[in-house]
């Protein structure tokens, strides 16, 4: 499945619903905000350069590749909330790059989280992206890994952004990063 860029640039300030399940998540993952491949397939972190689903199969959050390019199917969806993962964004509007943020934007999206989080009360939750982190929450001096504060309750955690972008990071260290978190949040044995 591909787009046109003039078909994605349509769904530029496009929102992405939150993927929650019917029960609190156990383990909420925050991105930083919608890419417009993501608007266009309702999908978090569907692009096909994101390493997000084949890091959580290499963490063993999942059993199986989840085929996320097109959409999520249903089952895929009832996977992930199934075992008590949540999905959520910053920032709701869709952009090409996550670089069109505005640093308001982001504090605004930070507290409109912690609102989300509180309803939710998961056992953990997983930054995806040092930086937007920073910003959001003024933390400028922050670093990958459990933070010393919690997040609306919450085990904090900040985790490498799994974009194509993110030259750092590779799938195995991906799934280092977020095998962490799942054991963290009881997902996984240790």
């Amino acid at each position: 499945m591909g787009f046109t860029r003039e078909e994605l640039e349509s769904y530029r300030d496009a929102v992405v619903p939150d993927l929650l399940g019917d029960t609190p998540p156990r383990l909420v993952f925050v991105g930083i905000n919608p890419g417009l491949w993501t608007a266009a397939t309702q999908t978090h972190f569907a692009h096909p350069g994101n390493r997000f689903y084949p890091a959580l199969q290499g963490a063993g959050v999942t059993d199986r590749p989840l085929d996320r390019v097109g959409g999520l199917s249903a089952e895929d969806r009832r996977q992930l909330t199934g075992r008590g993962i949540a999905i959520t964004n910053l920032v709701p509007r869709a952009t090409a790059k996550a670089s069109e943020l505005t640093r308001e934007e982001l504090r605004a999206g930070g507290e409109a989280l912690v609102a989300r989080l509180e309803a939710w009360r998961p056992a953990v939750v997983a930054v995806a992206g040092v930086t937007a982190y920073r910003t959001a929450f003024g933390r400028p001096k922050a670093q990958l890994g459990r933070q010393d504060a919690t997040l609306a309750g919450a085990e904090l955690w900040v985790v490498p952004n799994p974009s194509g972008l993110n030259a750092h990071e590779t799938v195995e260290t991906l799934a280092a990063h977020y095998r962490q978190v799942a054991v963290a949040a009881g997902l996984l044995t240790a």
